[in-house]
């Protein structure tokens, strides 16, 4: 790239402190990477799904955005930021507007992968030129950690407790990306926070400044579903990277790429074990449930590879 990193890191912030995101929260980093991708003249429009983000960024009359900030619903994200970016091109045709606008919506998994998706869907398809991002913290976190159909199998919830019985989440999780590929858009990319942000800011800045509709799917760890001490945000994606459980990979018009392989690819226990949401899995007797995890990462990392063109 022409520029120096660094000071890409260093540019004017668009989310602004003093919001009440927990300590240790993946979402704000993920606002925070996204929204630093876009180009200092340009402005933007940015819907939030009601979720953990929107109650702790926005209390009215106040909110941590400084572009244009829409609260929508659970449902409507998408919809929401796809009718203004119609508005915005039909006011560009009568020559009422000048200036760039971009336009961007961040969602939970809840508001993502379950109930907003039939309106992420229909922009997509649609064509909308827009970002859709997901924080995806795996679990309905804002109202009381609730699986959703982001929750790795086996986790510890509150509607999927952990039991001699049943332990935990009985199904695996979706695969969004994959899903969102099969829209045949023009941009999808999965990502998290490792090293020096350089993977999220280099996919941000494809997602916003590819033309037509595009699709990120981060990684954003919750202490409080999790169960992860605050400082150790950033070694937990790193496991999850490391691991192979969330492989780092983007999809330009149907072509798939990988970001990242492991010089040394490290079990899936190592990723679980910091995570009280997973303390369960290793009591004696639960080795097998280990073992099931692994193999499903293995599968879909061989899967992954053949689709990079890695194998």
């Amino acid at each position: 790239m022409a520029y120096q990193f660094k000071d890409v890191m260093n540019k004017p912030e668009r989310l602004t402190g003093g919001h009440r995101m927990c300590a240790g929260c993946g979402a704000p980093l993920a606002v925070r990477g996204v929204m630093r991708a876009l180009k200092e003249d340009d402005k933007a429009v940015v819907g939030v799904a009601t979720g953990c983000l929107e109650v702790s960024t926005f209390t009215y009359p106040y909110v941590a955005f400084k572009d244009s900030f829409i609260h929508t619903a659970f449902e409507n994200a998408a919809a929401t930021v796809s009718g203004a970016e119609a508005a915005y091109n039909a006011l560009k045709r009568k020559n009422k507007i000048d200036e760039t606008y971009k336009f961007i919506t961040f969602g939970g998994d809840g508001g993502t992968y379950d109930i907003g998706f039939q309106s992420l869907s229909g922009a997509m398809e649609r064509g909308h030129d827009m970002v859709y991002v997901c924080y995806d913290n795996n679990a309905y976190m804002n109202t009381g950690i609730q699986r959703s159909s982001a929750t790795p199998k086996y986790t510890d919830t509150t509607t999927t407790p952990a039991g001699k019985v049943v332990p935990g989440k009985q199904q695996f999780k979706k695969d969004l990306s994959e899903v969102m590929v099969s829209h045949e858009i023009p941009y999808v990319a999965q990502t998290t926070f490792i090293g020096n942000f350089k993977d999220l800011h280099e996919k941000a800045e494809k997602a916003i400044y590819t033309e037509g509709p595009a699709f990120m799917n981060v990684l954003a760890p919750c202490p409080r579903g999790w169960r992860y001490e605050t400082e150790d945000l950033m070694e937990i994606c790193k496991l999850a990277v490391d691991t192979c459980f969330w492989p780092l990979f983007e999809v330009i018009n149907g072509e798939w790429k990988l970001s990242y392989k492991p010089k040394k690819k490290l079990p899936v226990e190592e990723y679980l074990r910091p995570q009280g949401r997973f303390k369960h899995l290793f009591k004696p007797g639960n080795e097998h449930l280990i073992e099931d995890i692994q193999n499903e990462v293995d599968r879909k990392w061989e899967a992954l590879l053949k689709k990079c063109g890695e194998l």
